[in-house]
């Protein structure tokens, strides 16, 4: 290899070192430290005096917190198997129903993202039956009760974000 070709790949791999470092992430200034040109497209002329609206990111957890604490309410009835608001999983135990003790129910929740969004959520519903024999025997669950458990999921982190918006 040749001194000019080994400089160029050299050059060459320090500016993608460079550019790669830019890249990193950085935390959203306040209101009240954001200079001008970090409020927004254009120096922040279309959202000048616009109040600033919490979408739940917060740096104590690694997910969303209106996500997390609307999973946790909705899903409050069931027994908590696991929770991690690091990773974003809230694993129920098995929950029986009082009216229905011969069926058995369990959920998984990923939050998937800081951002307060549809798809920043997933459910997982799991059911058992009782066997002729005594024994748990999983069991179809309709899809659109999976759904109605992440809409309301959804349907609450929304009523949190609306308490926090200012006025």
């Amino acid at each position: 290899m040749t001194l000019k070709r080994l400089t160029f790949l050299t050059a060459a791999a320090l500016g993608c070192a460079v550019a790669l470092s830019a890249c990193g992430t950085r935390e959203r200034p306040s209101d009240a430290s954001a200079s001008a040109g970090d409020r927004g497209f254009l120096g922040g002329v279309f959202n000048r005096g616009a109040p600033r609206v919490d979408d739940g990111s917060e740096a104590g957890i690694g997910v969303n917190s209106l996500l997390w604490r609307a999973s946790l309410e909705v899903l409050h009835f069931m027994p908590m198997a696991e929770v991690d608001p690091f990773g974003g999983v809230i694993i129920t135990d098995w929950y029986a129903i009082p009216e229905a003790p011969s069926e058995r129910f369990r959920a998984t929740v990923y939050i998937l993202d800081t951002r307060l969004r549809a798809d920043a959520l997933t459910v997982q519903l799991f059911k058992q039956v009782r066997g002729e024999t005594g024994e748990w025997v999983e069991a179809n669950i309709d899809p659109a009760t999976q759904l109605q458990v992440e809409n309301a999921i959804l349907t609450r982190a929304r009523q949190l974000r609306i308490q926090r918006i200012p006025g």
